[in-house]
């Protein structure tokens, strides 16, 4: 306990014992092809995760080319059908090794979230909310469509379309979806409290970063939340749900664990921590990470 692990984070879960962990607690890939470790299907083109002359010009806004919505090939409709294929080769073992009314907290990206649940649900999770965390700033990457006919040389359908975009809307918040394991049949919630020290939730705690009790949060992101993965999340967000399912000396399971943000935090909340991550290099960084780490029994917001 209170390490992380190199490996397939599938065969490594196999070796945990059921009914151990408190809560689970990831970023898990998003399937939208943003990087190697994101990419969960077959149909691959010779433009996927290339670099554009644009992407170098936006800085790290674009590493790598992903697919377009529509995507090249007929194949390419599968993808999001692929992704739940994925999450369906782990959420069993996830569901295993967590104790009854156990919670797990999956950022699981906007496009891909529907899989991830149906997954879960299918495991025999139950769909408890979905957290609304909104960012204090996202890079609005939809392209001016008049650019594109002025390249053209149409100039006509430029002026038609002046202001008009194609691509997405300002990703503004993430979701952040909340699945709890079954308690035993026969028994209630407060009975699972009772008996496992999980299932219910620490309103107070909670209210620090959602003052009215709402399942939407603000957080405040700080220099040391970039720079050490593509997908790095900010600690406090981390901490937030941390606090709102567990208590001191029980232990959170980061799976695909990265750049180690959720172990981090759980180290610095005293609560116990296991990680697994596959990319040597984001192992080591998440490694160095947790040795530097100093005990913070509790957040404080004004820092």
């Amino acid at each position: 306990m209170n390490e992380i692990l190199l490996g397939d984070s599938i065969a490594l879960m196999k070796e945990l014992e059921s009914d151990f962990v408190h809560s689970i607690i990831s970023d898990i890939p998003y399937g939208i092809g943003c990087d190697y470790w994101d990419v969960f299907h077959d149909n691959k083109n010779s433009a996927l995760l290339g670099t554009s002359k644009a992407q170098i010009k936006a800085g790290n806004v674009f590493k790598h080319r992903g697919k377009p919505l529509n995507g090249w090939s007929e194949a390419d409709k599968k993808i999001s059908r692929e992704y739940q294929s994925w999450c369906e080769s782990w959420a069993e073992e996830w569901l295993r090794v967590l104790k009854p009314g156990a919670s797990t907290f999956i950022f699981a990206g906007r496009r891909m979230a529907h899989r991830c649940i149906c997954a879960m649900e299918d495991a025999g999770f139950i769909f408890k909310d979905m957290i609304a965390w909104e960012k204090e700033q996202a890079h609005h990457r939809a392209q001016l469509i008049e650019i594109i006919f002025d390249r053209r040389g149409d100039f006509d359908n430029a002026k038609k379309w002046h202001d008009w975009r194609v691509g997405n809307l300002r990703p503004i918040f993430e979701p952040v979806l909340w699945f709890m394991k079954p308690y035993k049949i026969g028994g209630t919630l407060a009975d699972n409290v009772r008996d496992y020290g999980i299932g219910a939730f620490n309103d107070e705690m909670w209210k620090k970063y959602s003052p009215n009790s709402a399942n939407t949060l603000k957080i405040k992101s700080y220099q040391d939340d970039y720079g050490l993965h593509p997908a790095q999340k900010p600690l406090n967000i981390l901490k937030a749900l941390i606090e709102l399912v567990t208590i001191k000396g029980q232990i959170v399971l980061d799976p695909f664990c990265g750049s180690g943000s959720t172990l981090v935090a759980a180290k610095q909340l005293e609560r116990k921590f296991l990680g697994f991550e596959s990319d040597k290099n984001f192992f080591e960084i998440a490694k160095k990470r947790l040795d530097k780490v100093e005990i913070q029994s509790t957040l404080n917001l004004s820092n």
